[in-house]
């Protein structure tokens, strides 16, 4: 049975034991709408939701972009610097300790209530597990790659390029598919804390009119979108490994 299959019966199973719950509790509507209820509202509010989720997804796409290839750079550098490593990472997972949600209000006042404080938010976000992931994948190289490549007096930059990446593309891999389940986070808690359009903005403007359909429907296009981008970064990443098994094969 293929992975599609799966997710639809995966997707079927959750939508009847909703629709189940709300049968058998008789959950007033404001607090749990029916399934076939948010669908109605989302067939009905189809261009104001299309509106919104073209701003989440153009801030999440950007920043996945940028901080995909900001976090490939600075593993490449903390990996050719042994001084940059040991000054940079304590400042790194130092700021994984600090709450995104403190953060968001900050960019915010700096950056305005546009795109832009948004995609700094998920840039920051999915920074640290692209980093972290990719930066593991070049210390790992098979030591008997790198003894081949000293007693053939290959240059430094030769080895990284050559051997250290092609190896350790699979991590910087393993590091997207993260990166693609964060990166609508940062989004929706940047709209959140301060916007006039997006998904998040329209979830707590329905929210705040009690027209919870509306925000379950808003959040049914996020998931969803959540997860195509998942699927489309996994296959991305199943490319990367094809192409390290070549590289180590050669």
């Amino acid at each position: 049975m293929n992975r599609a299959l799966w997710i639809a019966l995966s997707a079927a199973f959750a939508i009847g034991l909703w629709q189940a719950i709300v049968s058998l509790t008789g959950v007033p509507h404001f607090i749990l709408p029916a399934p076939l209820a948010v669908l109605n509202t989302l067939i009905e509010s189809r261009e104001l939701i299309a509106e919104h989720a073209l701003v989440t997804m153009t801030e999440v796409v950007l920043g996945l972009i940028a901080g995909s290839a900001l976090g490939f750079a600075t593993a490449l550098h903390l990996m050719s610097s042994p001084t940059a490593r040991r000054l940079l990472m304590p400042v790194m997972v130092f700021s994984q300790s600090v709450p995104v949600f403190a953060l968001a209000p900050v960019l915010t006042l700096w950056l305005g209530y546009g795109i832009w404080s948004k995609i700094v938010m998920t840039i920051l976000i999915i920074y640290f597990p692209v980093t972290s992931n990719f930066l593991d994948g070049l210390q790992r190289t098979e030591p008997g790659y790198l003894d081949l490549a000293r007693s053939m007096q290959a240059r430094p930059r030769e080895v990284m390029w050559r051997i250290r990446v092609p190896a350790a593309l699979p991590a910087f891999g393993s590091g997207l598919k993260l990166a693609a389940v964060y990166a609508p986070i940062g989004a929706v808690i940047g709209e959140w804390v301060g916007a006039s359009n997006g998904l998040g903005y329209l979830m707590l403007l329905a929210n705040g009119r009690m027209k919870i359909d509306l925000m379950f429907a808003a959040l049914f296009v996020l998931a969803v979108f959540t997860i195509a981008i998942h699927s489309l970064v996994s296959l991305l990443a199943a490319w990367l490994a094809r192409r390290a098994t070549g590289a180590a094969a050669s």
